[in-house]
């Protein structure tokens, strides 16, 4: 876990001359280095530098992964699909199906996309965010997060289901431990029993880095992989309809990260 937080930190401290040969905004690239997923659709740009990679079901070749992310990165990776397989196990016996559905049959485990995230110091960290309010289009996100900044990120919380006064909690970095989100593809299949987290990133001091892996469907198999919510057998009526990951792909992009989900309520 600290060696992945280092690699990620030693690519962004490369010179511009090295990182250059991996910016792009094509999906097609296994490797994508960015300042702003969506530098032309947001109203303000997030004082952030991501390096996306697409790490499983295949690895990139090592030609496309930048030298500073080589070894580390795969076994880190490894590791993290480990901790997740056994994680939709626990998510799918808490739901009261099989152990392994999550991970077969809704296909949980299909794709895994690893953002490297560095986030710069800021001069006037009061006129801009880090990472904007946003749920994750995933159906879980583990995230790595050094100490740098703590309290960066922050979850938005209600106190109790009676009152609508909502407020932001940090999440203060704790060494050698890892924070699980739930994500909006998880929601719509759990019927809203599990909720995706809103959180957002505040600029504080820097450089922080943090690693998040994000289980989802993704590329030509998003087309054709269905999201349907589970049919309980205390009778509960579905909430969402069913609909594919690109269409909940689509939504999210347009919504820029905000509660994309409310396009497919019933």
């Amino acid at each position: 876990m600290s060696g992945m937080l280092a690699v990620v930190r030693n690519f962004h401290e490369e010179p511009v001359e090295v990182k250059r040969a991996y910016y792009t905004r094509d999906p097609a690239r296994s490797v994508r280095y960015q300042c702003n997923q969506d530098l032309f659709q947001a109203s303000a740009a997030k004082w952030r530098d991501t390096v996306y990679m697409d790490m499983a079901p295949t690895e990139p070749a090592p030609e496309e992964t930048p030298a500073a992310l080589r070894g580390i990165a795969v076994e880190y990776t490894r590791q993290v699909k480990r901790l997740g397989s056994t994680l939709l196990e626990l998510l799918s016996e808490a739901l009261g199906v099989q152990r392994e559905y999550l991970e077969k049959e809704a296909g949980c485990l299909d794709w895994i996309l690893v953002g490297g995230h560095y986030y710069p110091a800021c001069s006037e960290p009061h006129l801009t965010m880090g990472t904007t309010t946003h749920t994750d289009n995933s159906f879980i996100t583990v995230l790595l997060q050094d100490g740098v900044g703590s309290g960066a990120l922050q979850v938005l919380i209600q106190e109790n289901r009676e009152e609508e006064e909502r407020r932001w909690v940090d999440v203060h970095a704790v060494p050698g431990a890892l924070v699980v989100n739930i994500g909006d593809f998880l929601q719509l299949i759990s019927n809203d029993r599990f909720k995706s987290v809103q959180h957002r990133v505040v600029s504080k001091e820097g450089p922080r880095v943090s690693v998040a892996c994000f289980f989802q469907t993704y590329g030509a198999a998003a087309s054709t992989r269905v999201c349907t919510p589970i049919a309980f057998s205390d009778g509960t009526p579905s909430l969402y309809k069913s609909t594919t990951v690109e269409e909940l792909l689509v939504s999210y992009r347009a919504k820029n990260g905000r509660r994309a989900l409310n396009n497919f309520r019933l």
